[in-house]
């Protein structure tokens, strides 16, 4: 309990902090340390496991706000095998915002192989949005409300 009354003081500083400058002035305000701590007390919050998934939206959306490269890796294992669809969802967003190549990789093929239609939407619209622009085209049909194609 502890434990989470802590990630949860360092997520509502930290969006306190991030509002009003970019991830790297908070950096260097906080000092490196401190910056440091709480990005690996929000690694914590994105990996537990104990059905707290308002923890980890909170969490993932944080990391992206931070710009976080070391949670490139647990933010893909979210996108690739969260049961979740919201937080893949906000998974891909933290992952397009990061900007580290392994991370768009994988929001990109979320679109070519997510089951979920809202996340491949979701996937696809933030990668034009935050990556490349003009990489996914949405075409309404018959079938589906929205298709997705890739033009690049």
């Amino acid at each position: 309990m502890k434990k989470r009354g802590t990630i949860f003081g360092v997520i509502v500083l930290a969006i306190t902090m991030a509002l009003p400058a970019t991830a790297h002035e908070m950096r260097k305000d906080v000092g490196e340390a401190k910056y440091d701590q709480a990005v690996k007390n929000l690694l914590v919050g994105v990996s537990d496991e104990i059905n707290n998934t308002g923890l980890r939206r909170s969490a993932i959306y944080m990391l992206g706000q931070l710009e976080a490269k070391e949670a490139v890796i647990p933010l893909m294992k979210v996108l690739h095998s969260c049961p979740d669809e919201r937080s893949r969802m906000a998974a891909a967003w933290a992952l397009c915002q990061i900007g580290d190549g392994r991370g768009e990789y994988a929001v990109k093929q979320a679109v070519r192989f997510d089951e979920n239609a809202k996340v491949k939407m979701h996937c696809a619209w933030y990668y034009n949005l935050y990556v490349n622009d003009g990489t996914f085209a949405f075409y309404p049909s018959a079938n589906a409300p929205t298709q997705i194609a890739e033009l690049q």
